[in-house]
């Protein structure tokens, strides 16, 4: 599976470093519902993108760089619900790949193994209010902002807003 310029690749446990160098990066995970501090903490999140293959509950990603074939981030999905045809998307990068237009070449491959290969029919995006930048680049990707959920979570203590977005599969048909 691959686009122009970066390959996905499906994430296994021997994927663990790359895992890791993103989701230990404050920076990375400031909005994200998970970080490890230490590699063996990291084996939890293995488990949990084992665990969605094997429950039938989604798949993830890594996202590669065809030229040098440096790990840039991750995406997939989770929450996949067969008997409505729908799942959430997920995507992050390392720190050093924002800004690149990555999420904009790679997400119409995510689209289509999620339209086609999954069967879905709605794919769904849960964003932070607060989360300005994702939510600029959700916009470039044909996402729909649907409204917001307000203090959805609480994390810390604190109320946490999320914006839904979402694409459709007659809608993605179209572009």
């Amino acid at each position: 599976m691959e686009t122009q310029n970066y390959y996905l690749k499906e994430i296994v446990d021997s994927d663990i470093k790359h895992i890791h160098k993103g989701l230990s990066n404050p920076e990375v995970t400031k909005y994200y519902d998970v970080h490890y501090d230490t590699l063996e903490e990291t084996k939890e999140q293995m488990t949990w993108f084992a665990n969605l293959k094997k429950k039938g509950k989604g798949l993830w990603w890594g996202v590669y760089d065809k030229r040098t074939d440096k790990f840039c981030g991750a995406g997939g999905y989770n929450a996949l619900d067969k008997k409505d045809r729908r799942a959430e998307i997920g995507f992050w990068l390392l720190k050093e790949y924002w800004g690149r237009g990555i999420m904009k070449e790679v997400f119409p491959k995510l689209y289509e193994l999620g339209f086609v290969n999954l069967n879905l029919n709605r794919i769904e995006a849960f964003v932070v209010k607060e989360n300005v930048k994702c939510k600029a680049a959700i916009k470039k990707v044909n996402l729909t902002h649907e409204g917001t959920m307000r203090e959805f979570e609480i994390k810390n203590g604190e109320k946490i807003s999320l914006d839904i977005y979402s694409i459709l599969k007659s809608e993605w048909q179209g572009l």
